[in-house]
């Protein structure tokens, strides 16, 4: 098997190449063909699962490439195998077939915590606690499901790479030792990254923030793409993606913790009836809030709270109210258009800055 495989080395790189080339050409095609075939409520599972497969595939032909190519070296160096058939089928009986156990059970318990795991989160996560609404409660299950998986993850290969080094009669003890050592040597270069795990673990555990709200952390405002054990990736309103290290955070602000709140400041100008204004802001707020398509997005009828400032050149009157996470930019954005919208139909004037100039007289002159 060995003499033919490196006699027919040239021929083997080719037809490898060939099937890598096609994979990486029909991979996307396939995925497309599945997409319009199957049902959208199958069509995550079967593009995982074509994932899967083309992944194994490409991974076998690989591996062929790199035996394809160290066999033209022996042949161009006229070398024989060192190995006979028989001493392979020795090896494969007595450790190949129990590291290929090994890694099937691997996959196959991966395979069940993929898909027992998530299940068990949700399950903990379905009776929301005190103060925290159903899509707060799933927010926090998707965080823990990613956090928990990567973990698992990194768990499952570690027990596969160990038993299989057991299996080929390695020491595992000395590894552990020499990891040890090397992990005590590296600790002290590596205190930022402990610094790091440990502000991961209470951030999940007091559960500050979740993939999907909109936070305040070091200094960056943005959306909460990722969370892992080390660090946060927000994405900011330009799209720019931040990596925050979690022993960075001091203060954790959340924009969406259970409910958000209209804080609004409209200016009117001094000569305004205020009642007549604060009546005509009231009036709108009541209208979005009975608007079929802004309704679900209340917690509460937006109002008017104070007149909060004398300004330089109007009056500021607040409004406030409470609405669903995340919905408090588009409910202001809202009020403001229909809010301009009234004031131009009443003839309340919005100020803007402007200057008296008096050339000698006294006001009121």
């Amino acid at each position: 098997m060995l003499d033919w495989f490196i006699d027919n080395s040239v021929w083997i790189l080719v037809i490898a190449a060939v099937l890598m080339l096609v994979g990486l050409i029909f991979n996307e095609r396939f995925r497309k063909m599945i997409a319009r075939l199957e049902p959208d409520k199958w069509h995550q599972k079967a593009v995982v699962g074509i994932t899967s497969v083309f992944w194994i595939i490409e991974g076998i032909i690989i591996l062929v490439v790199v035996l394809a190519f160290v066999a033209m070296f022996l042949e161009s160096e006229g070398a024989t195998p060192a190995i006979s058939q028989q001493e392979l089928k020795d090896w494969f009986t007595d450790h190949g077939l129990n590291i290929l156990i090994i890694i099937v059970v691997g996959i196959v318990l991966w395979l069940i915590v993929k898909q027992a795991l998530p299940r068990l989160v949700r399950r903990a996560m379905a009776r929301p606690k005190k103060g925290e609404s159903q899509m707060g409660m799933r927010k926090r299950s998707e965080t823990l499901e990613r956090v928990f998986m990567g973990v698992a993850r990194v768990i499952i290969i570690l027990l596969v790479i160990f038993m299989i080094l057991a299996e080929l009669n390695v020491e595992i003890g000395p590894i552990l030792a020499g990891s040890a050592i090397i992990g005590v040597a590296l600790g002290f270069g590596a205190q930022w990254l402990i610094k790091d795990l440990i502000a991961g673990v209470f951030v999940l555990m007091e559960n500050q923030y979740r993939v999907g709200d909109v936070v305040k952390i070091a200094d960056v405002t943005g959306l909460v793409e990722d969370i892992t054990m080390r660090k946060t990736v927000l994405r900011d309103l330009d799209g720019i993606v931040h990596h925050v290290p979690n022993g960075e955070i001091r203060v954790a602000s959340n924009y969406a913790r259970h409910f958000a709140r209209v804080n609004l400041d409209i200016s009117v100008a001094y000569d305004t009836d205020l009642n007549h204004a604060i009546e005509v802001i009231n009036r709108v707020c009541k209208e979005l809030t009975e608007d079929k398509e802004w309704k679900d997005r209340f917690k509460s009828v937006p109002q008017v709270l104070r007149v909060n400032n004398l300004g330089d050149s109007g009056i500021d009157i607040k409004i406030v109210g409470d609405v669903v996470p995340l919905e408090q930019w588009n409910i202001m954005g809202q009020l403001r258009l229909r809010i301009k919208r009234a004031f131009d139909d009443e003839g309340i004037e919005i100020p803007w800055p402007h200057t008296k100039v008096y050339f000698g007289n006294k006001p009121g002159d």
